[in-house]
């Protein structure tokens, strides 16, 4: 099994409370305190998790400094407060950034006991098929 150290354990709540930020925030029709409070806790709990060293490296990668660029700058230009422009273009970062762990993520809720049944249905199955891409790249 993995062993998980408590500075692991910290960065897991506090990218958690990132995220909430972020869903109470867009909830709150873009409200740029709570964005800007999820953003910066969901970057401290990824490099909590993570590491910081491999945090840098994630994000400042050759094939991946146009996606690195939007996100950094979505959260700059939320902070300056334009809240609706920079979610927008930090979400297109994060797809970019991310999109490589999309069909581990579909593949892996598919799994899910009750989540999986729903998944696994003709319309949402052939949505989530394209959103995943191959499945060849993931199955083992």
């Amino acid at each position: 099994m993995f062993e998980i150290t408590d500075t692991q354990k910290i960065g897991v709540g506090l990218a958690g409370f990132g995220m909430f930020f972020l869903f109470l925030g867009v909830l709150m029709l873009f409200d740029k305190s709570l964005l800007a409070l999820g953003n910066i806790l969901f970057i401290a709990g990824l490099s909590c998790v993570i590491g910081l060293e491999r945090t840098f490296r994630f994000f400042f990668q050759r094939h991946k400094v146009r996606a690195s660029i939007a996100f950094f700058g979505g959260i700059i230009i939320v902070l300056v407060g334009w809240p609706l422009v920079g979610m927008l273009l930090e979400s297109y970062g994060f797809v970019l950034l991310f999109s490589g762990f999309f069909p581990v993520a579909v593949n892996f809720l598919r799994r899910v006991p009750l989540l999986g049944t729903v998944l696994n249905m003709p319309g949402i199955s052939m949505l989530l098929d394209k959103v995943a891409g191959p499945t060849s790249r993931t199955m083992v």
